[in-house]
């Protein structure tokens, strides 16, 4: 058994497997997940996990470069936004794309992590860093 990090072996699966600029999607409970993408589904009930759970634990395993939400955030939920700026920068978030555009952009990625969140626009595209040391 794993002493530290992600015990989801799934999860740990697709993290190890990252190159650099792959992605991954973390989503709220409703955010449809393109056929052919790999969903992850940590959901137990309405609400939990958090959307803000799961990317801090992510977040802990990862190097991210970019963060990719919808601009309907801004709007729609500005604490998750303030979550997400406060984590990683806000010279790391990218909230230029409509909804629209963000959920055909999850049919690039490796896998959608789908949390319990219940709150509108609680999702990003985590883009993949590079470590050298």
């Amino acid at each position: 058994m794993k002493r530290n990090g992600m015990l989801n072996s799934h999860i740990s699966k697709v993290l190890s497997d990252l190159g650099h600029t792959d992605m991954i999607a973390i989503a709220d409970a409703g955010l449809p997940v393109p056929e052919g993408v790999v969903k992850i589904d940590v959901a137990l009930k309405l609400g939990t996990p958090t959307f803000q759970e799961v990317v801090e634990l992510i977040a802990d395993d990862m190097v991210i470069e970019r963060v990719i939400v919808a601009e309907e955030i801004k709007e729609g939920n500005p604490e998750a936004l303030q979550f997400i700026s406060d984590r990683f920068g806000e010279h790391a978030v990218d909230a230029s794309i409509s909804h629209e555009q963000f959920k055909a952009l999850t049919r690039q990625v490796k896998a959608v992590i789908r949390t319990g969140e219940a709150t509108p626009y609680a999702n990003c595209i985590l883009q993949s860093g590079v470590h050298f040391g």
